[in-house]
This record gives structure tokens, C-alpha cells and sequence, in this order.
């Protein structure tokens, strides 16, 4: 269902325009309020379902989305659409996150542990993969408002299902709250999310982007040296030296800037040079999707019996090679050659997700499990906003520069980017998936009982 909303809502826009009379600003603002609340919550919904329990966590965020999916429907202006987009982001970041953390909690086998999160990583890749093809069929059958509807009986079914079958659990001992920190990483991702998005509108050199950019500088540095005088922080710095937990977050990023990219310049390509209608584009990208559903459980077997290696590595070599495929692409270029392209990326993003969670969950202490699925996904959050506005904007400011030659050849430069994002996520796997690299990091000190919440080491 969050995995869906990523990718579907793309496809109405031109719906929602001529419905609500939106402007280009309030379209963007449609699908980023969505991007800029999840990323910036993502961080407390992990926290706080370690805390207070993750099942009834995941529950509340069903029951948020699920409202925030009517109301999106039900919604006669574009500033109402916005907001209720929001709310749809509150319960969205309680859903991935802490998915993965029942995940880890729940198998404690390692090797069903791997299949487990490898299934999950199917269903995830698929539903994001399957985005514009679903969202193409409801727009033209039954309007904008079924792409935001379609939520609500998957939601009561998970609602009745996880009542029945997923098993409470929290961290060991409640670990204090920190609302500084909290305060800190909202800040910052938030000011990241803003400038990467609005710097192609605003221009990278003014003021407003530049603010947001100080603004991400100054809450880092601030948030490393709160973090590190805490006894129990919301986010121990101190597991970022394990290899595989950063590498982990670093291959998120690349891997979804890849998929965002992709998805945004693909679109473009297909309806305005090949002038193929929503549907038609959506079910072009059906080979990707087809492909990522046959990985994405080969990888959690894969993860399983070998480690995340192998896979981790499959999935930059596929992103690279459709990069580079979509290199040579013209407005004439022939459609086997598309799909060929589409095969590789649906095998490389595939392989993706199973690796790169397991390797995160594996590099931090089981306890902090939602921690550790909530920054990755931040990870995958961050990535999908940069993935946008760098391949987007490099492409489109081409189309109208002096050289132009169309977008086909505009697009070159993205999707070398785009084969970039694969080779860095090849040497990640090839650097941070080894036996003493998926050793846990080793969390702060515990505080004894009575003991106050920060100290200076």
C-alpha cells in the first residue's frame, strides 16, 4: 500500500490539474508534502514502536493512512489535497519501518529471518514497480480519486489480519524519549527533502536554498554532538561505524535516487516523446515489474543461504546496465530495446531491498531493529527526493539550453547518473558485506537505575 502510493499518484496528476484547477506548484506539493512528512517521521514512528509496542504502532498507522486515503478522495481544492497527502505521511511512517522490525523480532532464525524480510521485499518492490501500471488503468476507468481509494480495503484487511496474527513486541527495557533529537532529524531532513526539491525551481544560488542548506549543516553537526552525550539517544551515531549499517543506508540512497530517476524520466520519455497515453506507459514498465517479482524472493533466498553479497552486487550491475542501455536511447529507439533495458533494472531493483535491510537490521543490536528499518527507509526517502531533482533537473534544463537536441539527448546525462547510482551500490556490496563488516555495532552504555538521561563522556 506505501509502496503503491510512492509510484501512483504520478499518473493522476494531469487529472488533478484539470479537476482542481491545480497549479504547477500545487501539483509538485501534492506528491512532496507526502515525501517531506515520511522522511522527517520516519525516525520516531521506529523509536516509538520499540517503545510502546510495534504491532499497536503498525495498527495506528494503518488506521492514519486509511483516513488520510479517504480524505485525499474526498478533497475539492488542491491546498485540502495537501494536507490530507500529510496525514497519509503520518501513517505511512508507521508502516515500513515497523514492518521490518516485526520482521526481525518475530524470526529469530537467521536464515528465516532472511527469507522473511525477502518476501517482504518482494511485496515492497512489486507494489512500487506496479505503480504506474495501476495507476494508469484507475485514472482512465474510474478518476483520480480511485488511486488514493484503492488503499482502503487493503487496509482493513491488514488491520484484521495483523489483529489476528502478528505478535506484540518491544525493545527489552523502554528506552527514554528524546524530543531534542527527534526535533534535530525532523529539521534536517526536512531542510534536505525542501532544498534538494525546490533548488532546480529556486535556483541552487538563492537565498531561501541556500538557507535550507545551512540549516542541514548546522542540525547534523548539532544532532551528532546532542546524540553523543546521550545514554539513550534516539539515533546512536556510534552504529554508524559498523560497515554494514552504513552501507546499507548509503546503497538505499543510491538505489532509490535510481528507481525515482528512472520512473520520472522514463515517464517523461514515453508520453511526451513517444506520446504514449498513462496506461499505455504503465504497461510498458510491466517487464520491470515482472522481473522484480521473480528476484526480489530469489534475493531473500539468496541473503539466506550466502549473505547479501551476491545480490547486493546483482542489483548495482542491473541499475548500471540500464543506465547505460537508456544512454543510447533517440525518440526512434525501437521498444524490445526499452524492454531489454526495463529487464535489467527490474532484476537489479529486485535484488535490492532483501540485502540492504538485512544488512541494517543485522548492524545494529536486535532491540533497535525499528531504528535501524526506520533509517533505512529514510534513506530510501532521501534518495527518491534526490533521485528526482538531480536526474530531472539536469535533463530538463538540457531540453532548453542552447544546445539542445530534444529530450532523448537531453536525458543522456541522467541516465549516466542513473549507471552511476549502480556502480556505487556494486562497490558498497562489494566493500560492506563481509564477515566483519555485518558484525553488530556496538551500542552507548547502558545508564544504571536512577541514573539521569545525558551525561558527557
Amino acid at each position: 500500500m506505501v509502496g503503491l502510493d510512492t509510484t501512483i499518484v504520478n499518473l493522476a496528476l494531469p487529472s488533478i490539474q484539470d479537476d482542481l484547477d491545480a497549479t504547477p506548484s500545487g501539483l509538485q506539493w501534492t506528491v512532496d508534502a507526502y515525501t517531506v512528512v515520511l522522511a522527517g517521521l520516519l525516525m520516531l514512528s521506529g523509536s516509538m514502536a520499540d517503545r510502546f509496542g510495534r504491532r499497536r504502532t503498525f495498527q495506528t498507522g494503518l488506521l492514519l493512512f486509511s483516513l488520510g486515503s479517504l480524505l485525499c478522495g474526498l478533497a475539492s481544492d488542491t491546498g485540502s489535497l495537501i494536507a490530507f497527502r500529510m496525514v497519509q505521511a503520518m501513517g505511512g511512517a508507521m508502516l515500513n519501518p515497523v514492518a521490518v522490525s516485526i520482521i526481525a523480532n518475530t524470526f529469530t532464525d537467521l536464515k528465516e529471518r532472511a527469507r522473511a524480510i525477502g518476501l517482504w521485499g518482494a511485496v515492497a518492490g512489486v507494489s512500487i514497480a506496479l505503480g504506474p501500471v495501476v495507476g494508469g488503468a484507475l485514472v482512465d476507468s474510474t478518476g483520480w480519486q480511485a488511486v488514493f481509494w484503492v488503499n482502503l480495503p487493503v487496509a482493513a484487511l491488514a488491520l484484521a489480519l495483523t489483529a489476528l496474527f502478528v505478535p506484540e513486541s518491544k525493545a527489552p527495557r523502554p528506552r527514554r524519549l528524546d524530543p531534542v533529537g527527534q526535533l534535530l532529524v525532523i529539521a534536517l531532513l526536512a531542510t534536505l527533502t525542501f532544498g534538494i526539491i525546490e533548488g532546480p525551481v529556486k535556483g541552487w544560488d538563492s537565498a531561501p536554498i541556500i538557507g535550507c542548506f545551512t540549516v542541514v549543516v548546522a542540525a547534523a553537526v548539532s544532532l551528532i554532538r546532542y546524540e553523543l552525550r546521550r545514554v539513550e539517544p534516539l539515533l546512536d551515531v556510534r552504529f554508524f561505524r559498523s560497515p554494514s549499517f552504513s552501507g546499507a543506508i548509503a546503497s538505499a540512497v543510491c538505489g532509490f535516487a535510481a528507481l525515482a530517476g528512472f520512473l520520472f524520466l522514463n515517464a517523461l520519455y514515453l508520453q511526451d516523446v513517444k506520446e504514449f497515453s498513462p496506461l499505455h506507459t504503465g504497461l510498458l514498465t510491466l517487464p520491470m515489474a515482472a522481473m522484480t517479482l521473480v528476484s526480489s524472493p530469489l534475493a531473500g533466498r539468496i541473503v539466506g543461504a550466502r549473505g547479501p553479497r551476491i545480490p547486493m552486487v546483482i542489483a548495482g550491475a542491473g541499475t548500471a546496465a540500464c543506465g547505460l542501455l537508456l544512454t543510447q536511447v533517440r525518440a526512434d529507439t525501437p521498444i524490445w530495446y526499452l524492454v531489454i533495458a526495463y529487464v535489467a533494472f527490474g532484476i537489479g531493483f529486485g535484488m535490492l531491498d532483501a540485502p540492504l535491510t538485512y544488512s541494517a537490521v543485522s548492524g545494529m543490536p536486535r532491540s533497535q531493529a525499528g531504528v535501524a528499518a526506520a533509517v533505512t527507509s529514510t534513506g530510501r526517502q532521501v534518495g527518491a527526493a534526490l533521485g528526482v531533482a538531480v536526474l530531472g533537473s539536469v535533463s530538463t534544463a538540457r531540453v532548453h539550453g542552447p544546445f539542445s537536441s530534444g529530450f532523448p539527448g537531453a536525458s543522456h546525462l541522467g541516465w549516466a547518473i542513473m549507471a552511476g547510482c549502480g556502480l556505487a551500490i556494486v562497490t558498497l556490496g562489494l566493500l560492506t558485506t563481509g564477515a566483519r563488516a555485518r558484525r553488530p555495532a556496538e551500542p552507548g552504555p547502558e545508564p544504571a537505575p536512577g541514573q539521569p538521561a545525558e551525561r558527557v563522556p
